[in-house]
């Protein structure tokens, strides 16, 4: 029969597991555990990657990132591609030379060729041909960098959202916000560093890994915000329990915890400690900064926000009222972009300009209010589906009720405003048609390594040692380039 052991001796015990070569790679001062427990400890504001390597050379660095992602992707021929070429051969067969070797999600057979179904114009002084479709956008066309000739490898959603915002088009990578938390710390004692809305009523392809820490500890993982109820899950005290209960609570909590680490010094348990006092201190800072209804009424005019409402403009002004407040990623996902043409709900005619009114006013408004505000210069602004859409129709199943374009991973648009991005530029071009980049081609790795360079992070050592690797949002290749074209 065992004797139990007294408190004394399991103490002994404990310390004397901590004294195995593993333990002690683990926990002494130059180990992992080390490592990551100095990085969670770092104070709001810190540049915790300093002292890992991390930090590039850019010498105008942004402080923050509103990245606009319209799920589904937007047909660039509409938008942001003026291609009068394909105008002139609306409908007409396309062409065997661009379809040979080429598959595609839905089209089968020999598609025609779709004209730009809504007319463009010049805007700016910089003369960007952008869509009319999007007059408040255009507004700001000498503020924006367009970048037309982006392409990918994946031409399903959820892949294809996957590889542009974690690196990998399978599960389990480290989102891009929280690779930015990881190697520049939060601005924000009482808001998360990587906070994510999304509109559209559905959820983007990709679901919940788009916004997943991955590899990285936990802590670096976005917070989602709702537009109903509790802003975040559960940050009001339930009945019964006041403030003063629960900071006694967690009080307890946390003095247990401490010494769990003091005995096992595992950096998870420092990261649950800082979880817990994170969200005791969003119980004030939240409702606070999530309520627009303070915002004065020509401000939510501009936006076309409606309090209590769950749309892309009351989220666009919220990203504005975060990165006010230190939140150092905002990430938005609008849902209904997937223009196929197959039905009234997914096509060029009816869906398409009712997502651009959705979009377009409060789009222009944010650009406008962080301009007006001096944030325009440290906040990188972000706009941009997953992948391209193809200069065919459609024409799923061999009719063409509806006008609609197939994915298409070979050329997209996106643009960038602020944060060191030059602004006016037009950037890579498409063939005639719009079909492959004909000039200057970004790819989705290009881009990554650039957005973090562009926020004085250097991608290729902005790591986090797991099974064995240096993870990276880049990938373990060095073929990525950062475009220094694109910035100032």
């Amino acid at each position: 029969m065992n004797t139990p052991m007294s408190p004394e001796a399991e103490l002994r015990l404990a310390s004397a597991r901590l004294q195995t070569r593993r333990h002690f790679l683990a926990n002494c001062s130059v180990g992992l555990g080390a490592i990551g427990a100095g990085l969670l400890n770092a104070s709001p504001g810190t540049v915790s990657a300093s002292e890992t390597g991390h930090l590039g050379n850019y010498a105008k660095p942004a402080k923050n990132v509103i990245y606009l992602h319209m799920a589904g992707s937007p047909p660039q021929h509409e938008l942001f591609d003026y291609k009068p070429e394909l105008k002139k051969h609306h409908l007409e067969p396309c062409p065997d030379e661009l379809l040979e070797g080429k598959v595609f999600a839905f089209i089968k057979g020999k598609p025609k060729l779709l004209g730009p179904v809504y007319p463009f114009k010049q805007y700016g002084e910089s003369g960007m041909m952008l869509g009319e479709q999007i007059p408040h956008i255009g507004k700001h066309a000498d503020d924006l960098c367009l970048i037309r000739s982006m392409h990918t490898t994946q031409f399903n959603h959820a892949p294809a959202q996957l590889l542009l915002h974690t690196g990998s088009a399978q599960f389990g990578g480290s989102s891009f916000g929280s690779w930015a938390t990881y190697g520049l710390g939060s601005e924000s004692s009482n808001l998360p560093g990587f906070m994510v809305m999304v509109s559209g009523g559905t959820m983007p392809s990709g679901g919940k890994s788009l916004w997943g820490n991955g590899v990285l500890p936990s802590v670096h993982q976005g917070v989602q915000c709702r537009s109903e109820g509790d802003p975040i899950l559960y940050v009001s005290n339930p009945d019964g329990m006041s403030s003063d209960i629960r900071r006694a609570s967690l009080d307890a909590l946390n003095e247990l915890n401490r010494q769990e680490h003091q005995i096992f010094h595992d950096p998870e348990t420092l990261t649950r400690i800082e979880q817990y006092e994170l969200a005791f201190r969003m119980q004030t800072a939240v409702p606070e900064v999530m309520d627009i209804s303070r915002e004065p009424a020509h401000i939510l005019e501009s936006y076309g926000a409606e309090p209590g409402k769950a749309s892309l403009a009351n989220n666009c002004l919220l990203a504005r009222r975060l990165v006010e407040q230190g939140v150092r990623f905002v990430q938005l996902f609008d849902w209904g972009w997937d223009i196929h043409g197959t039905a009234k709900y997914d096509d060029m005619e009816t869906q398409f300009p009712k997502k651009c009114l959705e979009a377009d006013k409060p789009i222009g408004a944010l650009l406008t209010d962080l301009k007006q505000r001096g944030l325009l210069d440290e906040t990188l602004v972000i706009f941009g589906g997953e992948f391209g859409r193809t200069p065919m129709v459609e024409a799923r199943n061999g009719t063409m009720k509806f006008l609609g374009r197939d994915h298409h991973p070979d050329c997209f648009s996106v643009w960038v405003a602020g944060g060191g991005f030059r602004p006016g530029l037009q950037y890579g071009s498409t063939d005639e048609l719009g079909f492959k980049v004909a000039e200057d081609p970004v790819d989705v790795k290009d881009f990554q390594a650039t957005v973090l360079h562009a926020m004085g992070l250097d991608p290729f050592n902005l790591s986090f040692l797991s099974q064995g690797l240096n993870q990276r949002l880049i990938g373990p290749s060095n073929d990525a380039r950062i475009i220094h074209d694109l910035l100032i």
